[in-house]
């Protein structure tokens, strides 16, 4: 079987025909993953304004399922291919970040065609899990993102130096990176100054603290041609962006906070120099309102201008 017909998506993001198609490929017709993978239309990374817009949906693989005080928001699988084919739609988002599973859905669904597909590497420190700073790497590998014709990849680096397990996320990371740039595969890090409160994993987002993990994770690696930075927007951006020369994209905010607010702070953040585009999730694929459509045009705007 083929790439399942994207007009199904038309007036509905996804039609249940297609849903149960998707369910029938997975069941009986395996190789058709790796065959829609490889007859997808792929677009250069870095096009037009130079900008991108990347929408995250790697949450569900970490066991991060909630979504303000819905604990599982994001675990009903139709429904976030169905947020996704939203947003997907929109011409100013450029692409997705996730793990291989809700990959190899989007491109069974026709919904990755010239679109950026990011494959996330690391899921092994579970949210909450006493080993949540042993981060392994659960998910995709270089080779394997090669091999699937993705166009990047993304990995977390949370850095606790009261954990020992972190230098062993510190050497797998290193040698991530260097692997993907031997493979020519741009890599994006988000990196993290981070300590345990109260038995859970916190990231340190203070200003000199995501200074401090970007000068880290900017020198990983054998050579840093192919990194790129995933950053939180912080107080005062205008020093961390001075922090590394890598190409950044922003990560969204508190989902919780006043929506006016958060995007007020990615648009004047995506004015530094240094700052190519953003990569959000649950901020705009479960919105407040519910508006799946009205924010992804609002961040897409702020990346790209109408």
């Amino acid at each position: 079987m083929s790439t399942l017909d994207i007009a199904d998506r038309l007036a509905e993001p996804i039609s249940e025909d297609a849903f149960a198609r998707l369910r029938r490929a997975r069941h009986a017709d395996p190789e058709s993953i790796g065959t829609a993978l490889a007859s997808r239309p792929r677009r250069p990374l870095v096009q037009g304004d130079g900008r991108l817009f990347i929408v995250a949906a790697d949450h569900p693989a970490r066991g991060a399922l909630g979504v303000r005080k819905d604990p599982l928001a994001m675990a009903g699988r139709y429904d976030l291919l169905r947020r996704l084919a939203i947003a997907l739609a929109h011409p100013g988002v450029d692409g997705v970040l996730a793990t291989a599973d809700i990959i190899e859905d989007l491109a069974l669904l026709g919904l990755l065609d010239g679109k950026i597909a990011v494959g996330s590497m690391n899921r092994g420190g579970l949210r909450g899990a006493v080993f949540e700073m042993d981060d392994r790497y659960t998910g995709y590998d270089v080779e394997s993102m090669v091999t699937s014709r993705l166009d990047a990849a993304k990995l977390l680096v949370r850095i606790n130096l009261k954990d020992a397990a972190t230098v062993s996320t510190l050497e797998a990371t290193a040698q991530a990176v260097t692997a993907a740039s031997r493979a020519k595969l741009p890599l994006m890090l988000e990196p993290f100054m981070s300590e345990w409160a109260d038995g859970r994993v916190v990231n340190d987002l203070s200003t000199e603290a995501v200074v401090t993990s970007v000068a880290i994770a900017s020198g990983l690696g054998a050579s840093s041609a192919y990194s790129w930075l995933k950053l939180p927007v912080v107080p005062d951006m205008e020093r961390v962006m001075e922090a590394a020369t890598l190409p950044t994209l922003l990560l969204g905010g508190d989902s919780d906070g006043d929506p006016e607010e958060t995007y007020a702070s990615w648009g004047a953040a995506l004015a530094l120099p240094g700052v190519h585009g953003l990569v959000v999730g649950r901020t705009l694929l479960y919105p407040q309102d519910d508006d799946v459509a009205k924010a992804i045009d609002i961040a897409a705007t702020l990346v790209h201008g109408r």
